[in-house]
C-alpha cells in the first residue's frame, strides 16, 4: 500500500507525539512529587503559627498540633471556648490541608483535682490526670527533669485543669523522686494535698531512703495511702544476739510489720522483762517464713548465756556460752531435730562454764509469774514453787528455771524471803544474782512500798544483801465515805460471791471483785472493809471427796512413835517423876468438816486473805465478829465502816 506525502507528514507528527507522551508523565510525576513536602510543609508552618499565637497572654501555647501529611491533629485546652473556636477556625481554614482531627478541650475546674505519675518501665514515667493550667505543661516539664530517675523521660498525657492546690509543683517533684527508688510498676498520686504511694523498693538503700523521705512531705501537704514493699533480697538473714544481761538483739530480714511483730512478741516472751533491740531491715526472701524461723532460733537462744544464732545462707548456726552443761545437749538436739523445712544446721562453737553470778529471776505480771534462771535441787524447785502457789490466787505459774549446783550458801532463806515480799506486790520482779537480791515493781500503798524497803534487807542471810525499788502505784485520790460506799456497791452489784457447797477456796470469778475493792480501799483510807460469809444453800450437797488424795493425805501423815521399853531403877525414878507432872494433851483428832457459822466464817477468812496479799493493810480488812452468816442466795456480804 502507498500513502501520499501529506498522509506520511500527518503519520510522522502522530508518532513523535507518542515518542514524547512517557517523558512528558515523568516530568509531571516529578513535579507533583517535589510539589507535595512543599505543601505539607506549608501546611506544618502555617499549623504553627496558629499554636504560637495561643500563647498570646498565657503561661504557653495551649494548642498542640502535629501535622501527618496534609492531614492535621489539634490538642490541648483552651482557656476559653471562643478561644477553641478560633483557633480550629484559623486551622481549617490552612490551604492545602485535608482533614482535621479535633482533640481540643476547654478547660475545667477539677475537683479534686489528681495527678497521678506511674513508671512503666525503668526508662519511661507517664503521667496522668489534671495538670495547673496556669503553669503550663512545658513547664512542668522542666520542673519535673530534674528528679527523673537516671536515663529516664516524661511522657505527658494530662489535662489542663483549674483547682490545683498551692505548690502544686513541689508535690509533683516530690512524688516523681520518691519513684526513683520504687521499681518498675510504682504508681505516685497527688490528690490535691494528699500524696499517694504504691511500689516494691528497688533496694536496701532506695528503701531506707524512701523512709527517710516520707517522713517529710511537701509543706502543705499529707501523705495519704502508703503502700511499699521491701525489696527482695537474696542473701537472707536472721539473727538473735544474746547479752549476759538476759537482754535480746534481733538482726537479720523481716519482710512485713505483722512478721515483724510476731517476731518482736516472742523475743519479748524469751527475754523475760529483759530488753529487746529490734534492729531488723524490712526485706523479703523468697519463701522464707520469718516467723517460724525466728521461733527455733530463739528457742536456742532461750538456752546460752551469752551468745548469737544466725541464720545465713541456707544455714543455721549458734555460737557462745550456753546456760551450762546440760544445755549444750538440748541446743545440739535443737540444731539436729528443731529446725524448720528448708533450713540445715551449720556451725555449732558452744562453751559451758561455771555459772557465775548464780542467777534466779521471778517475774509477777498481770495473769501470771515466771521463774527462770537457776535451782540447786528438785527439792528447791519444788519449794519455791509451792511457797509461790500458797500465796497466789489466780496467777499462772510458769516454771523455766534449770537444775545446776553453785547456789551460794544462804540460797534458800533469801529467795524465800524475796519471794514473799514479791507476792505483796501487784507486778514486779525479784533478781538475785549472786548473794545480791534486788526487788523492782509495784504497790498499791505507798506504806506497803516503804515497809519492804525497811524488812527486806533486814531478813537477808548473812553475808547477803537487797535492793528494793517498789513504787507505791498511782497517786491516791483520797474519797470521802460517802463516795467509798457508793463506789463499792457498784464494784459488786450484779456479782454475788458464792462459794461452792462446803469449799471456802475462791472461784475464779471472785478476782476481779475483790481486786476492784483492794484497790478502792487504797482510795478510801479512813474506811474499814469488813465481810461477813454465807451459809450453803438447805439440803445443798458438798462435792464428793477425792479418795486418791485421801489415801495420799493418808500415806502422808506422820506416823506414831512406838513407845521406848521401860528400864529398871533409874528409869522408874524418871518415870515416877514425871507421873507428878500433868500429862501432855493428846493432838486432837481432826474434826469434821465445817458447817453452819463456821464454815461461814472461815469463807469470810478467806476473803480477807486474799484482800491482805493484794495489799489491803491487815487492820483493814477483817472478818465481822457479831453480824449473823448470809444466805446463800446473798453470797459473801462486804461493806464499809468507819
Amino acid at each position: 500500500m502507498s500513502l501520499s506525502l501529506p498522509s506520511l507528514s500527518l503519520f510522522r507528527t502522530r508518532l513523535g507525539w507518542l515518542a514524547g507522551l512517557p517523558a512528558l508523565v515523568l516530568i509531571g510525576a516529578g513535579t507533583a512529587y517535589l510539589a507535595v513536602p512543599s505543601i505539607e510543609d506549608q501546611i506544618a508552618r502555617a499549623a504553627a503559627e496558629v499554636a504560637r499565637t495561643t500563647g498570646e497572654g498565657q503561661p504557653e501555647p495551649w494548642l498542640r498540633v502535629s501535622v501527618q501529611g496534609r492531614d492535621l491533629v489539634a490538642a490541648g485546652e483552651a482557656p476559653q471556648a471562643p478561644d477553641r473556636e478560633a483557633a480550629l477556625g484559623r486551622l481549617a481554614g490552612i490551604e492545602g490541608a485535608r482533614h482535621l482531627t479535633d482533640r481540643t478541650g476547654v478547660i475545667e475546674e477539677a475537683s479534686p483535682f489528681v495527678w497521678t505519675v506511674e513508671r512503666p518501665a525503668a526508662d519511661r514515667l507517664e503521667s496522668a490526670g489534671s495538670r495547673p493550667a496556669e503553669i503550663g505543661a512545658f513547664e512542668l516539664a522542666q520542673r519535673l527533669k530534674p528528679v527523673l530517675p537516671r536515663e529516664a523521660t516524661l511522657e505527658d498525657k494530662t489535662r489542663a485543669a483549674r483547682g490545683a492546690p498551692p505548690d502544686f509543683p513541689d508535690a509533683a517533684a516530690y512524688a516523681v523522686e520518691r519513684l526513683s527508688d520504687l521499681t518498675t510498676g510504682s504508681v505516685a498520686t497527688v490528690n490535691d494535698t494528699v500524696i499517694s504511694i504504691r511500689g516494691a523498693a528497688a533496694s536496701l538503700a532506695a528503701y531506707d531512703a524512701l523512709r527517710t523521705a516520707l517522713a517529710r512531705p511537701p509543706e502543705g501537704f499529707s501523705l495519704g495511702t502508703i503502700e511499699i514493699l521491701p525489696p527482695v533480697v537474696a542473701d537472707i538473714r536472721l539473727t538473735v544476739e544474746r547479752r549476759p544481761d538476759g537482754s535480746l538483739e534481733l538482726g537479720g530480714h523481716v519482710a512485713s510489720p505483722e512478721a515483724r511483730a510476731a517476731i518482736r512478741a516472742a523475743a519479748a516472751e524469751t527475754a523475760e522483762g529483759a530488753a529487746v533491740d529490734d534492729r531488723m531491715q524490712d526485706a523479703r526472701g523468697l519463701g522464707l517464713d520469718a516467723p517460724t524461723l525466728a521461733t527455733s532460733l530463739l528457742k536456742v537462744a532461750t538456752l546460752l548465756h551469752e551468745g548469737r544464732v544466725a541464720y545465713e545462707g541456707g544455714l543455721v548456726s549458734v555460737s557462745g556460752n550456753a546456760l551450762d552443761a546440760g544445755a549444750v545437749g538440748e541446743i545440739e538436739a535443737l540444731m539436729r531435730d528443731g529446725l524448720p523445712a528448708g533450713t540445715r544446721a551449720g556451725s555449732i562453737a558452744l562453751t559451758a562454764r561455771p555459772i557465775t553470778p548464780y542467777v534466779l529471776r521471778v517475774r509477777r505480771s498481770e495473769d501470771r509469774v515466771t521463774v527462770s534462771g537457776h535451782l540447786p535441787d528438785e527439792a528447791a524447785r519444788e519449794t519455791l514453787l509451792a511457797r509461790l502457789r500458797s500465796r497466789l490466787f489466780r496467777e499462772a505459774v510458769q516454771d523455766k528455771a534449770r537444775l545446776a549446783s553453785g547456789a551460794p550458801d544462804g540460797f534458800a532463806a533469801a529467795a524465800g524471803a524475796g519471794l514473799d515480799a514479791l507476792t505483796t506486790l501487784s507486778g514486779g520482779e525479784l533478781i538475785i544474782a549472786g548473794t545480791r537480791l534486788s526487788l523492782s515493781g509495784t504497790s498499791l500503798y505507798p506504806e506497803a512500798a516503804a515497809r519492804l524497803s525497811r524488812t527486806l534487807p533486814a531478813a537477808m542471810p548473812a553475808g547477803w544483801s537487797a535492793d528494793v525499788s517498789v513504787s507505791g502505784g498511782d497517786p491516791v485520790v483520797r474519797l470521802d465515805p460517802q463516795e467509798c460506799g457508793r463506789r463499792l456497791a457498784e464494784r459488786i452489784a450484779g456479782h454475788p460471791l458464792r462459794f461452792a457447797p462446803g469449799s471456802t477456796a475462791l472461784a475464779a470469778d471472785f478476782y476481779p471483785i475483790l481486786d476492784a475493792v483492794a484497790a478502792l480501799a487504797r482510795d478510801c483510807p479512813s474506811e474499814r472493809i469488813e465481810i461477813v460469809g454465807h451459809l450453803d444453800a438447805p439440803n445443798a450437797k458438798p462435792p464428793e471427796p477425792d479418795p486418791i488424795a485421801a489415801d495420799a493425805a493418808r500415806e502422808s501423815a506422820p506416823k506414831p512413835k512406838p513407845a521406848p521399853p521401860k528400864k529398871a531403877a533409874k528409869d522408874d525414878k524418871k518415870a515416877s517423876k514425871a507421873e507428878a507432872k500433868p500429862a501432855a494433851p493428846e493432838k486432837p483428832e481432826p474434826g469434821p468438816v465445817e458447817t453452819g457459822a463456821d464454815l461461814a466464817r472461815a469463807r469470810a477468812l478467806a476473803v480477807v486473805d486474799y484482800l491482805q496479799k493484794a495489799g489491803v493493810p491487815l487492820d483493814r480488812a477483817t472478818a465481822a465478829e457479831s453480824a449473823s452468816p448470809l444466805t446463800e442466795r446473798q453470797g459473801v456480804g462486804l461493806a464499809l465502816r468507819s
